[in-house]
């Protein structure tokens, strides 16, 4: 039978544990086998440990006496897979219903995928929404041509809990890196995808991907300025790894600069056109923009930007930001639903 490895690094949230480790425990139709670290938590999360080793023998855990921090924690656990597949899972997030089977299903019929995911639910209070477990068929895309597409995005397409990766993959690209804190799964994505292909599950629901203000992206690392600065360097760290032998490699980062910097120049616009430009860096956007895609300054993006600074548009300016805010809603809408159907922006 198939072996399926999860890990589950765990720092206070003892009170999730047993939620997500059932998740991983009720897979069908795949051997699993669980490891939680316990990253020196002041919680009850080494009693849980405990409790949940001592009910199924599946399950055991390390217990950190010194806090070593997310990247390390994730590292050790990675490194002690010796299974199929494996799954890093945060121990607040969960599993959906025939995940593992319907992920390793594809990758063991597709034996080229390396990497396979689907869609996330968001849950922000207790209650789970009820998970889709039908797929509706699966996507397959050769590594580089899902790399192209990320950097056209400009976005990272994963959350995290709905991949499941090949041991082998994982052992090969080693370990995330620390010196991305906040976008070292997005690097690690691109770096797979450049010596494999990626799978998805259509239809069907791979993880719950829980939302609360003790996530790490709404708490130290919060800021649209920072995750615009972390999708550079997870994109750039990537191409001077595996995704820089791509034949393409070149023509893709390029096309990712130029996506950031205009994704920069729209946002600072925003800034200007919602009266927020004495609380937000208006001219910080700017720089990173031109410093990452110095042709920046001969975009519409940069024209209009200017104008808003040098207040050219006077007092037509409300009228204009009123429509600009209507039509990215839209647009935000449409990019979500594509995402949604089928796991691209």
């Amino acid at each position: 039978m198939t072996t399926v490895q999860i890990i589950v690094p765990c720092y206070n949230y003892g009170r999730y544990l047993r939620a997500c480790v059932n998740s991983a425990l009720s897979q069908e139709n795949v051997d699993v086998k669980v490891l939680i670290i316990d990253d020196c938590s002041s919680d009850d999360t080494l009693d849980m440990c405990r409790q949940l080793s001592s009910e199924d023998h599946r399950v055991d855990y390390i217990h950190h006496a010194v806090n070593k921090g997310h990247i390390a924690t994730y590292n050790e656990g990675l490194a002690l897979a010796d299974s199929d597949y494996l799954v890093l899972l945060s121990a607040d997030d969960l599993l959906t219903p025939g995940c593992l089977s319907r992920a390793t299903a594809l990758m063991n019929y597709h034996p080229s995928v390396g990497l396979t995911y689907g869609y996330p639910i968001p849950v922000y209070d207790a209650t789970l929404p009820l998970a889709r477990t039908e797929d509706t068929g699966w996507t397959i895309w050769s590594g580089g041509d899902w790399i192209e597409r990320m950097c056209r995005a400009g976005k990272n397409f994963i959350c995290c809990p709905e991949v499941v990766i090949r041991t082998s993959i994982q052992h090969r690209l080693g370990g995330y890196k620390a010196s991305l804190p906040h976008s070292a799964d997005m690097e690690m994505w691109l770096r797979a995808a450049a010596i494999s292909d990626i799978g998805r599950i259509n239809g069907a629901d791979q993880a719950y991907y829980r939302v609360h203000n003790a996530n790490m992206h709404r708490t130290v690392h919060a800021g649209f300025l920072y995750d615009l600065r972390a999708r550079r360097d997870a994109i750039l760290s990537a191409f001077e790894n595996e995704a820089g032998a791509l034949p393409d490699a070149a023509a893709m980062q390029d096309t990712a600069r130029r996506t950031l910097a205009l994704t920069a120049l729209r946002y600072a616009c925003q800034i200007i056109d919602s009266g927020r430009a004495e609380n937000e860096p208006v001219d910080l956007y700017r720089e990173f923009a031109l410093d990452l895609y110095p042709a920046a300054a001969n975009t519409r993006q940069w024209q209009g930007l200017e104008r808003r600074r040098n207040g050219v548009d006077g007092a037509i300016s409300t009228v204009m930001a009123r429509g600009h805010a209507q039509l990215r809603e839209i647009a935000d809408k449409y990019a979500w639903r594509r995402w949604w159907q089928t796991g691209l922006y």
